[in-house]
C-alpha cells in the first residue's frame, strides 16, 4: 500500500497572521539609587579599638577600628588590660600632659 499523502487544512480567514519574527521593545532597568550615609553612625566622641597601652592610668593606649593610634588620659578609669577590646568616649585635649605617641586625648563619661 502507498502510504497517503497528507495535505495541510486550508487557512481560513479567522485564523490569526502569524507572529512577528521582530524581538519586542525591552523595557528600561532604572538606576540604581546613589549610596547614602548609614544612619546608624556612632556617635560623636566615641572610638572603639584595641587598647596598646594597659594598666591602671591614667595614660593609655589605643588602636581604634580605622587604624589610628590615640595617647589617651584619664584619672579614675580602672584597669585596662592590653590587647582588650574596648569602646570609650573621647575629648581633644591639649599637650599639657604626654601619654605616649599618638592623638592626644581624654577619656570622658559623657
Amino acid at each position: 500500500p502507498t502510504p497517503e499523502r497528507t495535505t495541510p487544512p486550508p487557512v481560513s480567514r479567522t485564523d490569526p497572521p502569524p507572529m512577528s519574527r521582530t524581538d519586542p521593545p525591552t523595557i528600561g532597568v532604572p538606576k540604581p539609587a546613589k549610596p547614602t550615609d548609614p544612619t546608624d553612625l556612632r556617635a560623636t566622641g566615641l572610638v572603639a579599638g584595641h587598647v596598646t597601652r594597659g594598666g591602671r592610668g591614667p595614660c593609655y593606649g589605643l588602636v581604634s577600628e580605622d587604624g589610628i593610634e590615640y595617647a589617651l588620659h584619664g584619672t579614675g578609669f580602672g584597669t585596662l588590660t592590653e590587647g582588650s577590646f574596648v569602646t570609650l568616649r573621647i575629648i581633644a585635649r591639649s599637650s599639657e600632659v604626654d601619654c605616649g605617641p599618638g592623638v592626644r586625648a581624654s577619656i570622658v563619661t559623657r
